[in-house]
């Protein structure tokens, strides 16, 4: 690993190397970039792409493809007000022209109160449905009388409704993150040239992970869905500038101790690489974990998520050091790193911060212990779980049917649960279901299979689908019809499903997660305290960003409660994303205790890497709140986790908790590691120790 890293140091910090970089990955962009527009075409939005495997509600919807060659989607219309009989009928003759050969629209069906009409409108699911769904509600909301209200939907008005949403997803992160990302770069900087650089790159490594996606998914099976596809360039962003800005940072060091700037970053590419590699390396380890989840949507989450995180690595430890040395000394101005200058002032706000947690480190790691567990406990009161209603920010019209029917019909009239059996049981299926407490009704007919082995059986609830007591009514029935070799699916059933597969793999990912975590930290420090106590400060500051985030969901943003997937996702991604910035502090604290000492080297590499690490985090954490703006509450609510977790492992866990615990144990902090026994060697030939805001002496490390 040490070869690799030299070898890829030498190559951009070469005087011809540099070239040869930036060609490669022209080349690369131009002859693989019409391949980055196509991860489109290989997105799965099936229903089984965001269910656990082996659900039976999964085996349901496989089952369902058997039966026919055009399987159809309806649409359901629901009217209320006088005057909805006449609107109905007319309405009803214009839909027919969209139902295909064979089917029908429904007559006007009234609910019990004679307060609403519904029509089904049976659509062809293969053609194009949100173009259909368009166009009904057009003709719907036509020529209304005064006081008739109409709403469009049901399945197919539901998916028209998150195809809106997901279809806008790609384009307005990407056009949202990149706007973030360059302001920050450019109050980072304060240079009209600098920001471009890493945005440029950033680029180059967003076209190399659609395409690698893309080759992937098309022909190794890598499962991919809209709302990683969405997440993707997000993190691509997020930890890409990450890595420029550390880089940078060592770079601009090294430029003032070398004339040379071939020379300067290949110490900045050696002295960086290993931290960066490390970070890499522990994000996509920790996605990858996510392979064993059994929901599908985060398995391709993890998976889609690793390739980002490869793709953003390679870019910034090649095209990132070709085009800042092709640029010059110049491309840092007006603040231009002179050689044989100090590399930083003597005394900065991180030298200050050092000195206040060193006066007192058992006080500070205790306070920030104190204040983080605080928080935490408001993760105990967290309310899980989402109805459709309440998935997004602003309901769309299909939710607003949904609530329309579940006010004057059966709740789950617009969705029933479909139940996939074989023919000769069909009776007999039919008979015990209609015994189950909770079944409004069980539909008369039922769709056979083109060779008569099963028939379909649509059960309407008396509870709204996505209720807990429609879910419970699931269980019952299922209790009923699956000894006789009967499967119950339908929306109901995938989010009962979901609910009890996202408990599942909390339980089997996270330990997972720790352990690969933990063993790139054992690698990386080569001690065993040290890991173990900073996977604990990450975990501490996963719960207190949860309790934080949720006293916002309840308390400014309103949202009824948390997502099932929320927990597992926001883990995965505040351990492998928290766990950076100590990453990034602790391979230079090592470096600087093996010169300086521990507890000098401890505040020289909180001072070194104070500002850089402030910066990553402020920029990771606003590339992920611009999903707080979108309009699923799901994204929304990962976003704000996300966000205030790198805040809080920023600001507190790497800026106070991990010093003061470093400062507090001494030396036994690299137990039992080749450091600790150094600086047991060299502790008794060691002077007094410096005051903690002293200067130390300049470091060259070439």
């Amino acid at each position: 690993m040490r070869a690799l890293l030299q070898r890829v140091a030498r190559a951009p910090g070469g005087r011809r190397g540099k070239w040869l970089v930036l060609a490669a990955w022209l080349i690369v962009a131009v002859a693989l970039g019409p391949l980055a527009g196509k991860l489109g075409d290989v997105e799965d939005s099936s229903a089984n792409a965001f269910l656990p495997r082996g659900a039976e509600s999964a085996q349901v919807n496989t089952e369902l493809e058997k039966f026919r060659t055009d399987p159809v989607m309806p649409a359901v219309v629901v009217y209320t007000g006088d005057g909805a009989d006449a609107k109905a009928a007319a309405d009803r003759t214009a839909f027919a022209e969209f139902v295909p050969a064979g089917e029908e629209v429904s007559r006007p069906i009234p609910s019990e109160d004679g307060q609403a009409l519904m029509t089904v409108v049976p659509l062809d699911s293969e053609d194009d449905i949100t173009g259909k769904i368009d166009e009904l509600r057009e003709i719907a909301g036509a020529n209304a009388p005064p006081g008739v209200d109409v709403e469009v939907g049901g399945p197919a008005g539901a998916l028209t409704d998150s195809v809106a949403v997901f279809g806008s997803l790609d384009s307005t992160l990407l056009l949202a993150t990149g706007l973030v990302v360059a302001a920050l770069l450019l109050i980072t900087y304060r240079s009209p040239f600098l920001w471009l650089l890493p945005l440029l790159s950033v680029g180059f490594a967003a076209v190399l992970t659609q395409v690698c996606t893309y080759l992937l998914a098309k022909h190794a099976g890598l499962p991919v869905d809209p709302q990683s596809a969405g997440v993707l360039m997000v993190l691509v962003f997020g930890v890409g500038t990450d890595y420029a800005l550390l880089l940078i940072a060592r770079y601009r060091e090294e430029l003032h101790r070398h004339e040379d700037r071939h020379q300067a970053m290949r110490i900045a590419l050696r002295r960086s690489g290993p931290a960066i590699l490390a970070s890499a390396a522990t994000i996509a380890v920790g996605l990858v974990c996510l392979a064993f989840a059994d929901i599908n949507s985060s398995r391709s989450l993890g998976l889609v998520g690793a390739v980002g995180v490869v793709c953003g690595f390679l870019a910034m430890v090649t095209v990132l050091p070709a085009l800042l040395v092709i640029a010059g000394r110049w491309v840092f101005w007006p603040f231009v790193p002179q050689y044989g200058t100090p590399a930083r002032k003597p005394h900065t706000v991180w030298s200050r911060i050092g000195a206040a947690v060193a006066l007192r480190p058992r006080w500070s790691w205790m306070t920030s212990v104190a204040t983080t567990g605080v928080l935490a406990l408001s993760a105990a009161g967290i309310s899980m779980g989402l109805t459709q209603a309440e998935m997004f920010q602003d309901k769309p019209e299909s939710v607003i049917a949904q609530e329309t029917i579940s006010a004057h019909y059966p709740s789950g009239a617009s969705d029933p649960a479909k139940i996939v059996t074989s023919t000769g049981r069909t009776a007999e299926v039919r008979t015990a279901a209609s015994a189950v407490d909770g079944v409004a009704r069980v539909e008369d007919g039922g769709d056979r299979t083109p060779d008569g082995e099963l028939t379909t059986i649509s059960v309407v609830l008396e509870d709204a689908p996505d209720s807990q007591a429609a879910k419970d009514t699931i269980d019952k029935l299922r209790e009923t019809v699956n000894p006789m070799d009967a499967l119950v699916g339908g929306t109901t059933a995938e989010s009962l499903d979901t609910q009890r597969a996202a408990d599942r793999d909390l339980t089997t990912v996270i330990p997972i997660v720790l352990l690969v975590v933990l063993a790139v930290l054992v690698w990386l420090l080569r001690a065993l305290v040290a890991p173990l106590l900073l996977l604990a400060t990450v975990v501490l500051s996963y719960f207190a960003a949860l309790g934080a985030s949720n006293l916002l969901f309840e308390h400014v943003l309103g949202f009824a409660g948390v997502d099932w997937s929320i927990p597992l996702m926001g883990f995965v991604f505040l351990v492998a994303l928290g766990i950076d910035y100590n990453i990034f502090l602790m391979h230079r604290v090592k470096e600087e205790a093996a010169r300086l000492g521990h507890a000098r080297g401890v505040l020289e590499g909180l001072t070194s890497t104070g500002g850089v690490i402030t910066s990553a985090g402020i920029v990771l954490a606003a590339t992920f709140a611009v999903f707080a703006g979108l309009p699923l509450v799901t994204m929304a609510q990962i976003g704000v986790l996300v966000g205030v977790g790198v805040l809080l492992d920023t600001f507190l866990v790497r800026t106070v908790l991990v010093p003061a615990l470093a400062l507090d144990l001494g030396r036994w902090f690299w137990w039992p590691g080749s450091l600790f026994h150094r600086l047991a060697r060299d502790e008794p030939n060691a002077s007094a120790s410096p005051s903690a805001d002293a200067p130390t002496p300049a470091h060259d490390p070439a």
